[in-house]
């Protein structure tokens, strides 16, 4: 898995919601990168090659230049006070903030109890039956998109989760409204939320970074 230090790379998995982030927002941001893929269903992850540029096993991971980074809240962060021509992130702090607190429902209370390792264990040793599994899943995906659709009721969101362009919100927001129809999901509780999910779909950086338009 050796790359040229000089290119943009990202290690990405096809359907991790985490790298979907990050190819929405290099897509946004107009930036060109290599992607190569690791396999998470092949368990590439955990082979040593691997491990050797990414310690914690886990996608995504970006290697910018010199620079080399996962955790894909961290690297957002990071294009985004590296490359600032097209900002993720609103003018106002209360705005940032607010964007930020929607981005972290999802990555941080949402996305981390629902991924393949956790749906894995749960399975297995856990003995978790499919069924169970579904109800786990749609458990915590509901709980945070009530907060989110209040959320974005009380600030009067439309187009996007907060103001008039996509930010780190939008960013999280769509891959996991991707994830919730791949569990069948019904999302009918949540209008603001499929409206804005609907049309951040209709532009090209979010098409383009979708999880059905990757190389497999």
């Amino acid at each position: 898995m050796a790359t040229n230090s000089t290119k943009r790379v990202l290690y990405s998995y096809w359907r991790s919601s985490a790298a979907y982030r990050l190819r929405i927002a290099l897509n946004l941001k107009a930036l060109d990168y290599e992607t190569v893929s690791v396999s998470l269903i092949d368990g590439e992850h955990q082979q040593p090659d691997y491990l050797a540029i990414n310690p914690q096993g886990l996608v995504p991971f970006l290697i910018d230049g010199e620079v080399s980074l996962g955790q894909s809240m961290a690297i957002l962060e990071y294009l985004d006070e590296r490359y600032t021509q097209v900002p993720l992130l609103p003018p106002s702090a209360q705005a940032r903030g607010l964007s930020r607190q929607i981005a972290n429902i999802i990555a941080c209370d949402i996305h981390p109890l629902c991924n393949l390792r956790v749906l894995k264990y749960i399975q297995q040793p856990l003995s978790a039956s499919d069924s169970e599994k579904q109800q786990w899943y749609a458990h915590w995906v509901n709980s945070g998109f009530v907060a989110i659709e209040a959320l974005l009721e009380s600030h009067k969101a439309y187009d996007f989760c907060v103001g008039d362009t996509p930010s780190f919100a939008d960013i999280c927001l769509v891959p996991q409204v991707y994830n919730a129809h791949r569990f069948n999901i019904s999302l009918d509780r949540f209008p603001r939320i499929n409206a804005i999910a609907q049309h951040c779909n209709e532009w090209p950086a979010f098409a383009n970074a979708a999880p059905d338009s990757q190389r497999k």
